[in-house]
């Protein structure tokens, strides 16, 4: 080959490259993440304070504050019927019932506190699954005087086993067959952390035990706070496909010895809500709701920041306001 045929080829070469790249970048399997995300539409949730009486009027309560799920609607006493109504309302709206709380201690040391406890986890779970509820959750509990609040007893090899036993207990009791038992992450009880919710999920084995995700309760000190990022991507690559649900606060560390941290409203705290929504949207049918807050401007306001941020990394929530 001559110099000239090179020369032709070089430039016939990086014509071709320039085309072919040009062609790639349009390319809907190689677009920028950037681009790929404006398509993912997440799910929004949070509580109602407008009243409702119905399953279209609360639909429409829903929709209007731009969510796209909610909080379990009726109780567990509500009939068969009520609970189909509901169900057929919020399927037929594109609505995802996220969660039905369970909350209670049943590894309490108190037998009557525990008993109970147990009962009501029983129920909750049957109801979770009479709606098609993405879950039923409560904490794991704790072995101190409160029922959510910190014990030595707490991260003993024994309160491990015993949380093990109650939820397969429970799980095996109510035989759910739509929706999940989940245990919500805490500060100071199991699962505490990406590693403890591996190792009770695989020790529970139960298929219809999944995950229940708070990182804000995760963020329990200066390192996991400045973290919080590192913290979220190793939750989703332990975690993700078994997240049925996520709670969406914030969380402050104070600048005052020694180590203070305040739960506040989203966008008021250190949380990094960037790589919170980003992980997300990997698993974009996994309802984040609002909760925690006093009024419904609160809840606006929180709503407004975790928009904002979805919309500055190309991301959305998919009903009006976002």
């Amino acid at each position: 080959m001559n110099g000239e045929e090179t020369r032709v080829s070089r430039r016939d070469f990086l014509g071709v490259s320039a085309g072919a790249a040009a062609l790639l970048a349009a390319a809907p399997g190689v677009a920028s993440a950037r681009t790929q995300r404006k398509s993912v539409r997440l799910r929004l949730g949070g509580p109602l304070f407008e009243k409702y009486e119905g399953p279209d009027a609360w639909v429409r309560a829903v929709k209007k504050l731009g969510y796209r799920a909610a909080y379990c609607p009726v109780g567990a006493n509500a009939s068969d019927d009520v609970v189909t109504a509901y169900a057929d309302a919020a399927k037929k709206a594109d609505i995802v019932i996220a969660e039905v709380g369970a909350w209670s201690n049943p590894i309490s040391p108190d037998e009557k506190t525990r008993n109970n406890a147990l009962a009501k986890c029983r129920r909750q779970l049957h109801l979770a699954d009479r709606i098609g509820a993405n879950c039923c959750v409560n904490i794991a509990g704790s072995r101190g005087k409160l029922w959510d609040g910190p014990s030595a007893e707490n991260f003993t090899k024994e309160t491990f086993d015993m949380i093990v036993e109650t939820t397969r207990a429970i799980i095996d009791e109510v035989k759910p067959t739509r929706t999940y038992f989940t245990l919500e992450t805490m500060p100071w009880a199991y699962p505490d952390s990406p590693e403890s919710y591996l190792r009770l999920f695989k020790a529970i084995d139960r298929k219809r035990f999944a995950v229940h995700l708070d990182p804000a309760n995760l963020l329990c000190s200066p390192q996991r706070y400045f973290g919080s990022g590192k913290l979220i991507r190793e939750c989703f690559r332990k975690l993700g496909p078994h997240i049925r649900s996520c709670h969406a606060k914030d969380i402050l560390l104070q600048e005052k010895l020694t180590t203070h941290l305040d739960e506040v409203r989203p966008g008021l705290g250190g949380l990094d809500y960037d790589t919170f929504l980003k992980e997300l949207s990997r698993f974009p049918e996994t309802p984040l709701m609002l909760e925690h807050l006093p009024n419904a401007a609160e809840y606006d306001l929180a709503a407004a920041h975790i928009r904002s941020v979805a919309k500055t990394a190309g991301l959305s929530f998919g009903e009006q306001g976002s």
